[in-house]
């Protein structure tokens, strides 16, 4: 497990795979000797170049001992059952089968999640986490090396402070292996001497804790300003009075900055801990997602700001108690490029949970949630976004309801058919009747039918002047189809939709349509729930299964998922060509789908990763649901020719994207790539 940010140049044969540098260059070095080096400098040159071929050896077992694996992986997906049955775009029996865990139906879904959550995240713990014995020479070595060394200031406000939870919090900082740090404390005019008494015993030992009291009590937003006003650090962090950081949490941050000289603000993973310190609830957070973003602070604990973004634009405001951290980092997003968010994959601050904390309970402090939503509704006036803001349905999250042009525009929705009439026809009758975007045409693509019921409704359905039924007479090829079809269009906007797909949410297409017009969006997923009422797609994951799965697959449709995921917008990797939105210059870009190498299987995880490449954000919403009756009119893929050319796409798939398969920014490499549940991962 890498449990150091590797600078580059600085090989490290416990974590490196390749026989390689950081760089990817050879790492041996080139020893020239001349007649006028003497001994001990040959000596020396000897030993590292020893050194250096012994480093090299070991990657290169590391190397082939990645390829044995890769080949492992390879050869139990090509000969799963579930695997060889999988149909057009990933349907199919449930990766969990593969695997030998439990597939969920409706009632069960998440159940054994929860009930093993703990003793899970304590194995993941004893296998994976920081383990100072282990570790804490290597991040000293690694500090020593660092060609820059930043102050760190942690500022900490303070009011009425438990003492012993204070004097812990205090001694995390303290015994921080990154030592270019000083901690700022203020006490909000606490009544009680608590605060004042633990500090001062601190200030006597230690000379980089820094105190003020205030005379007036002016609640955090205040505090918190007056902390930073002792601060001289170029980037200051942020810990609650009570919480505890981990002794490795700075130097990952100094790690960074070292790394990526551009950073404006880091954010970690992040559990929590009971009174009797106890461990619990790991967030695994995925890395910047704007949407995500704003619909919650998943930032939260351990956040880092650059301290002159803190300056620029006033620091924290009164009037947000509660959730000032928010309202900060909105107002700093607004003039910093997301490229610059960093995320630091690893637990580095246990949020304390105690009784009336938002650590204990998300119904806790409502306050701090209006706040939210105040802030939130600001940013987006401030932004020009033309959106409103209100709660998210059935979590205490928000959503953005973004505005349509005007007029709005054509979209075209592109349906591949071939017979089996009645499910076409719940799709097309579901679509005209309970769509409620007005400006929409449909696009019905007969590939190669023989069924009389079809024409008949082929032709009735000709009759809707929104319906145009246009005839593909070539073998089945999902991709082919689909660009055929974009370049009949008349719409700016193209939605990719399945035959056997039912419109739920009146609005699907209002959603769906109001992320596609945004400029630095691609792809936009829809929410969709097998006849069961349980999920089949919300959002693709790459890495799942070998190349890529459904989030939160099976479980309940009313589900929150893995915090809350079920529920708000979010940035994802790729999205299920079964409902799929995305502008006509977007798709014409990329050069539409693979219709070469990917007839049928993993075409719109491609396609979602070509557009990803070219910088824009492809998006999920919940808002938008559907059914998904999923490729009824096709069948699976059990003849031995479709088999051998699905396992041609997975091939393809895998040595087209490599190892982007296995890093999904948007998923933590901390939960399973073995299901679509979000467990956490194993040995």
């Amino acid at each position: 497990m890498d449990f150091l940010s590797v600078r580059p140049g600085q090989p490290n044969t416990q974590n490196s795979p390749r026989g390689t540098d950081q760089r990817g260059q050879d790492s041996t070095p080139q020893v020239q000797i001349a007649d006028s080096v003497g001994v001990p400098r040959l000596r020396e040159q000897l030993r590292h170049a020893r050194e250096a071929l012994r480093l090299q050896m070991v990657a290169t077992a590391a190397a082939q001992r990645e390829a044995t694996e890769l080949q492992r992986r390879l050869d139990a997906l090509l000969g799963s059952t579930s695997w060889r049955l999988t149909g057009p775009l990933r349907r199919g029996i449930d990766l969990c089968r593969e695997w030998g865990l439990f597939r969920r139906g409706r009632e069960g879904a998440g159940t054994e999640v929860r009930l093993n959550a703990s003793e899970a995240y304590a194995r993941w713990i004893d296998q994976f986490d920081y383990q100072p014995e282990a570790h804490r020479a290597l991040y000293e070595r690694q500090i020593a090396i660092l060609a820059d060394q930043p102050l760190i200031s942690v500022i900490m406000p303070a009011y009425n402070s438990d003492a012993a939870h204070l004097d812990v919090a205090i001694r995390s900082v303290r015994n921080q292996i990154y030592p270019h740090w000083e901690l700022c404390i203020c006490d909000d005019a606490s009544p009680q001497r608590t605060v004042r008494e633990v500090v001062q015993r601190h200030l006597t030992e230690e000379p980089r804790i820094k105190f003020m009291r205030r005379d007036v009590n002016g609640h955090i937003s205040e505090a918190t300003n007056a902390a930073f006003s002792l601060a001289s650090g170029t980037f200051v962090a942020l810990l609650d009075h009570d919480d505890v950081l981990r002794e490795h949490a700075l130097a990952e941050v100094a790690i960074a900055v070292s790394d990526r000289p551009n950073i404006e603000i880091l954010y970690s993973d992040e559990d929590k801990i009971d009174d009797e310190g106890q461990r619990f609830d790991p967030f695994f957070k995925p890395d910047f997602s704007p949407d995500l973003f704003l619909a919650q602070n998943y930032l939260n604990h351990l956040t880092v700001h650059r301290a002159a973004n803190i300056r620029r634009v006033g620091g924290w405001r009164k009037g947000f108690e509660g959730s000032q951290d928010y309202d900060l980092s909105l107002r700093i997003l607004e003039s910093i490029d997301r490229t610059s968010i960093v995320h630091i994959p690893k637990v580095l601050y246990h949020w304390r949970a105690t009784t009336g904390s938002t650590a204990s309970s998300g119904s806790e402090k409502n306050y701090a949630y209006d706040a939210g939503l105040r802030a939130l509704q600001e940013h987006v006036e401030r932004v020009g976004l033309g959106a409103r803001v209100e709660p998210a349905e059935g979590v205490t999250f928000y959503r953005v309801v973004r505005t349509l042009p005007t007029p709005e525009p054509l979209v075209s929705l592109i349906i591949p058919t071939k017979d089996k009439a009645d499910i076409l026809r719940l799709c097309l009758d579901s679509i005209l009747t309970k769509t409620a975007y007005p400006n929409f045409e449909i696009l019905v693509i007969d590939n190669n039918s023989t069924e009389d019921e079809t024409f008949a409704l082929l032709e009735t359905m000709k009759q809707d002047p929104r319906v145009r039924v246009l005839p593909y007479r070539h073998p089945f090829n999902y991709s082919a189809i689909n660009n055929f079809a974009a370049q009949e269009a008349r719409g700016s906007i193209l939605g990719l939709v399945n035959n056997d797909i039912e419109v739920i949410t009146p609005s699907w297409l209002t959603e769906l349509v109001s992320h596609a017009v945004r400029p630095e969006v691609g792809c936009v997923g829809a929410k969709l729930y097998y006849p069961d009422d349980t999920i089949q797609h919300a959002g693709i994951i790459l890495g799942i299964g070998g190349v890529a799965g459904h989030s939160h697959k099976h479980f309940p449709r009313d589900s929150f998922g893995y915090f809350s995921r079920l529920k708000v917008c979010q940035n994802v990797s790729a999205v299920t060509g079964a409902c799929l939105v995305v502008r006509r210059d977007v798709f014409d870009d990329v050069g539409g789908l693979d219709a070469d190498n990917l007839a049928v299987a993993f075409n719109d995880v491609d396609f979602c990763l070509r557009i990803r490449d070219r910088g824009y954000l492809n998006v999920f919403s919940p808002v938008a649901e559907l059914y998904h009756h999923e490729s009824i009119s096709r069948g699976a893929d059990e003849a031995p020719d479709k088999r051998e050319r699905f396992n041609r796409e997975v091939l393809y798939m895998l040595r087209r994207w490599g190892r982007v398969l296995e890093e999904d920014p948007f998923y933590s490499p901390e939960l399973t790539r073995r299901s679509e549940d979000f467990r956490i991962r194993d040995a």
